[in-house]
């Protein structure tokens, strides 16, 4: 039976996305910002339920921007999660910006891409989110910098942070973990980590019983002063305790 779930939820996803290449190709480019940001998240929350995933938000989503939001990572289904609890603009690696049918989703939900491995372009992209959050926007990013298994959270990265400090712009902590509907307890399923497949991961999360993606937001905060180091220190903190609650 959870073979042919799987199967089942496999074909409505990939019904969806050709859906959302419609949408991206022909109805996004005639809305306004704000009801782009409605399609996407309404996108994203009609994909979780296709995959057999139900949301729930605790804490307060941002209304609107300027704000960073700095949460762990753990899956590919991360990005769609907080789509669908708030939409925002995220930061990703420019790999994403070539996989087929994903970079075109990801570029026509606003993703702000980077070169990793590049010191140049991390700077390039401190200075573009600045911008984009002295715009009102609302960003966000996993400082971790690759997926966790779930169970520990990685050391955060403190080079994007710079942009909340330069256009003194608020940070809010968020958590995630996904739990078994049933049983309320953690589930691991979504997990991708290691020299796992992005497929065998997916296909792993499909055939899972029910799902329930929890996206716990902090209170924002400021610098207040303190060196980014500091400050990410304790954002890793507050992300920390989030996702255990």
């Amino acid at each position: 039976m959870r073979q042919l779930t799987g199967g089942w939820r496999m074909l409505r996803i990939l019904g969806h996305i050709l859906w959302g290449l419609w949408i991206a190709a022909v109805r996004l480019p005639r809305l306004q910002p704000s009801q782009q940001s409605a399609q996407v998240q309404a996108w994203a929350l009609s994909f979780l339920g296709h995959a057999g995933i139900a949301l729930e938000i605790r804490g307060q989503p941002p209304i609107t921007g300027p704000v960073l939001l700095v949460s762990n990572h753990i899956s590919w289904l991360d990005i769609p999660v907080l789509h669908a609890a708030r939409h925002c603009r995220f930061v990703s690696k420019s790999d994403v910006q070539d996989w087929p049918l994903i970079g075109t989703l990801a570029t026509a939900a606003g993703t702000l891409y980077i070169e990793r491995s590049s010191r140049r372009d991390a700077l390039r992209m401190v200075h573009l989110m600045r911008d984009a959050l002295q715009a009102n926007e609302v960003l966000a990013v996993f400082p971790e910098g690759t997926t966790g298994d779930g169970r520990t959270l990685l050391a955060f990265h403190a080079n994007l942070l710079q942009a909340a400090v330069a256009a003194n712009a608020p940070v809010q902590p968020v958590g995630l973990r996904f739990v078994d509907k049933a049983s309320g307890e953690a589930s691991y399923a979504p997990s991708y980590i290691g020299d796992e497949t992005l497929i065998g991961s997916i296909w792993r999360t499909l055939c899972a019983p029910a799902i329930v993606a929890v996206v716990h937001y902090g209170e924002p905060e400021r610098a207040e002063g303190r060196d980014r180091r500091v400050w990410n220190a304790h954002l890793r903190h507050t992300v920390d305790g989030l996702r255990q609650r």
